[in-house]
């Protein structure tokens, strides 16, 4: 794994010879497994410590504030310290924690074993934040180098994403019941070891000119707003997102409570979805190849906000497990688009900075959906979901138009130059 990182003249880091997988693929697959495990439980290890649904659900917050409030800092040490480096750190840094929680947790119980478990979601998800801003930054320096095939890297990281993401949660829940919490926490060690163990090293990539957090979130925001196709589409789709995230927290309401399925159900509804992620994420591939980035863009932006304006409608649970479905496949090739246009169009020496800036902007609607199926009564929830499926297609609609407006012109000025 490696990066190009900013320095005071035109030299960047020397990039060893390794191939995608040995370079990207393995150490992105090692800590994304990690990462999943951590985030998803970690709050069922408080439950099973703390016996405690409150401390779960702040446990659980405690794993995400810092995230939310470490992007800044994440995206300066990337881009002053190169991303491999920051990337083989952030791992190794959490596996140490997690194998120190392991041992307090195999000698100790009550009021300090909750202390530990709680300390152990902040501190894992501070930590989780750096190694995914690291090997964002990585993904995207493999792209420019792959050129017109940069979506093919995007949509294969993002597969791995997907993946970790559908077996993590039950892989650490497996390895919680059955090995108890040494057992889970050696796992989400050993693989953030192993992640940071066959990152393979760079020479220099040190940055000879510190940036402060604050300078660095003022270098994201210039760098965003210098590049208008990049900015509408990253609002597009954190407005996508805000459906994403009141589908998330309104579908269980509504198949339990309104249409009485078993919880089961929901679990159900939801790996449905993730297979239909992962089969788009591999099909859009081809379908780049052959139709471009835009155009296979507008139609999934097209399939997602269908899809949720038909879920408000939806009164049966075939209708809502098929939709979601789809749902989850639209948004699935909208992140490929997404990440390709974003490793394309940001400079190298600025990329951590901007990264951090546009993750921050798609994970905020998260917290505002909670909130409003929280003060939505449960009869109104399709009223909720309306209204985002319509904020969500004006918002990608507006991305893909300036996109195509955007490349129009580019294309109009490269003929002028050959003329």
């Amino acid at each position: 794994m490696t990066t190009l990182v900013r320095s005071a003249g035109p030299r960047h880091a020397r990039i060893p010879e390794h191939g995608p997988s040995r370079r990207i693929y393995l150490p992105r697959l090692a800590d994304a497994a990690a990462s999943s495990m951590a985030t998803y439980t970690i709050p069922l290890l408080v439950l099973a410590t703390t016996d405690s649904a409150s401390l779960t659900g702040i446990a659980f917050m405690l794993a995400w504030v810092p995230r939310l409030s470490t992007f800044g800092m994440a995206g300066s040490a990337v881009d002053r310290f190169g991303a491999a480096r920051v990337f083989r750190l952030a791992a190794t840094a959490r596996a140490g924690v997690v194998g120190i929680a392991a041992l307090v947790l195999a000698f100790t119980h009550g009021h300090t074993a909750t202390v530990v478990v709680m300390l152990l979601a902040a501190c894992a998800g501070f930590l989780t934040e750096f190694s995914y801003i690291a090997a964002e930054s990585v993904g995207a320096v493999a792209s420019r180098e792959a050129a017109d095939g940069a979506h093919r890297i995007q949509s294969v990281l993002l597969g791995i994403d997907q993946g970790a993401a559908l077996a993590g949660p039950a892989a650490g829940g497996f390895l919680l019941q059955w090995t108890g919490p040494t057992g889970m926490l050696a796992a989400i060690g050993g693989l953030s070891l192993l992640a940071a163990v066959i990152t393979p090293r760079v020479r220099g990539g040190r940055s000879t000119t510190a940036m402060s957090l604050a300078e660095s979130v003022r270098t994201g925001w210039s760098t965003l707003r210098a590049l208008p196709a990049l900015a509408c589409l990253v609002v597009g789709l954190a407005l996508s997102n805000l459906a994403l995230g009141v589908l998330e927290a309104a579908v269980p309401v509504i198949l339990v409570k309104q249409l009485g399925h078993a919880s089961a159900s929901v679990g159900v509804v939801w790996s449905a979805a993730a297979a239909a992620s992962l089969a788009a994420i591999a099909v859009c591939r081809i379908a780049i190849d052959r139709w471009g980035l835009s155009s296979v863009g507008r139609v999934a932006a097209c399939v997602a906000s269908v899809a949720c304006f038909a879920l408000a409608h939806a009164d049966a649970y075939p209708a809502y497990l098929l939709l979601i479905a789809a749902f989850m496949a639209g948004d699935g090739v909208l992140t490929v688009v997404l990440r390709t246009l974003r490793s394309r169009l940001i400079p190298a020496e600025v990329f951590g900075s901007t990264l951090s800036l546009t993750v921050l902007i798609l994970l905020l609607p998260y917290p505002v959906a909670g909130i409003l199926v929280a003060t939505t009564p449960p009869a109104a929830l399709d009223h909720v979901i309306t209204a985002c499926a319509v904020l969500q297609a004006l918002g990608l609609a507006v991305a893909f138009t300036v996109t195509r407006r955007r490349r129009h012109r580019s294309g109009g000025r490269h003929r002028k130059r050959r003329a």
